[in-house]
């Protein structure tokens, strides 16, 4: 198939640092080139792909000064796209809504993969007005604010199987991974480390917007002596900073759509400790990739009780469920099935 993956400009493809989309974007490409596809990439110039590289900017915008306004380098990735659109057999977007406004003028099927939380009244707003745009979703909970949009299927997150290394041996220390804000509970992990005695490494980033609640919140709470922070780190030194934890602390408090960090987590080996929001009952296996908890005396018990969990069986459920093979196959599976009824149409 000649298939187009629509990736935002906001990071590059995959991200040098923090970015789940993109990172998401980058092994659905390689997987569908490596299956033989031909694939273009629509994304910024310092995306590394082997797929066709269409760039509307050469850098990619979080760190780029220069760029006062996102939006405008957006609207010309769109013109992008529409320019080369009739080469496609299908186009998929991982942008957001922006397109939504010309996706009804394609000449092409195109398919929309939400990565974000739906729970927003805009975005409620707009799928009112354009419901028929096809979508897919990263997880059954994150459909629930639009339950009627014009679902095409829902798709897992997957890695390449060989991304992250599995490390046998339990580690001494518990993980926080991601970025900081308060949906994510940086704050809660800290707490967590601190009744259960043990150390704890955060490796986060700390977005523009959330600047305020880090140094309110969260740096007086690093002053405590098993509090490591790391900040930033690649994807090689995640491999790592995961696979010699003890666990991973998720104490999320949002309708987290997806949650990455879970998988990577079971590709090393990793047991995860989750609240139970958003996609975490669907990601995790309770009790096998780790345990789902509700609330902090449970995370505590949970962190506890998590020597119990076999390291193998959390790499053999990542196996099973979470690699980008599989990923990149349900999605050719979706596309075969949208490029078949847009041909059955047109000779109705």
């Amino acid at each position: 198939m000649r298939i187009a993956q629509v990736a935002p400009l906001i990071e590059s493809v995959p991200p040098k640092h923090y970015g789940g989309t993109e990172r998401i974007v980058s092994y659905l490409t390689e997987e569908l080139v490596r299956s033989g596809h031909d694939v273009t990439l629509f994304g910024s110039g310092d995306s590394v792909t082997s797929a066709r590289l269409v760039a509307p900017i050469r850098r990619s915008l979080r760190k780029n000064e220069r760029c006062k306004d996102p939006v405008a380098r957006e609207l010309i990735l769109i013109d992008h796209v529409v320019e080369h659109a009739s080469e496609f057999d299908i186009i998929h977007f991982h942008t957001g809504y922006p397109h939504f406004a010309i996706c009804r003028y394609l000449p092409v099927p195109h398919v929309t993969t939400l990565h974000g939380r739906l729970d927003i009244p805009d975005f409620v707003a707009v799928h009112e007005r354009f419901r028929d745009v096809p979508l897919v979703s990263i997880s059954n909970a994150q459909r629930a604010p639009i339950i009627s949009a014009n679902w095409q299927a829902t798709i897992y997150h997957g890695l390449p199987e060989d991304l992250f290394r599995f490390y046998p041996d339990r580690g001494d220390y518990l993980a926080f991974l991601g970025r900081i804000s308060p949906e994510k509970g940086a704050d809660r992990a800290i707490e967590i480390a601190k009744r259960v005695g043990m150390p704890l490494k955060i490796a986060a980033k700390v977005d523009r917007a959330d600047r305020r609640y880090f140094k309110r919140v969260v740096e007086p709470l690093l002053s405590d002596p098993r509090v490591k922070w790391i900040g930033e780190i690649t994807d090689q030194q995640k491999n790592e900073f995961l696979g010699k934890a003890y666990a991973l602390l998720f104490p999320i408090d949002w309708p987290e759509p997806f949650g990455l960090v879970m998988i990577e987590a079971m590709a090393c080996g990793t047991p995860v400790i989750a609240y139970h929001r958003g996609s975490v009952p669907e990601v995790m296996e309770n009790g096998v990739t780790g345990f789902v908890v509700r609330q902090l005396d449970q995370a505590v018990e949970a962190t506890r009780r998590v020597r119990n969990v076999s390291r193998a069986g959390c790499r053999e459920v990542f196996e099973k469920r979470f690699t980008a093979d599989r990923m990149a196959s349900d999605y050719v599976n979706a596309y075969e099935r949208m490029v078949h009824q847009d041909a059955a149409y047109a000779y109705a």
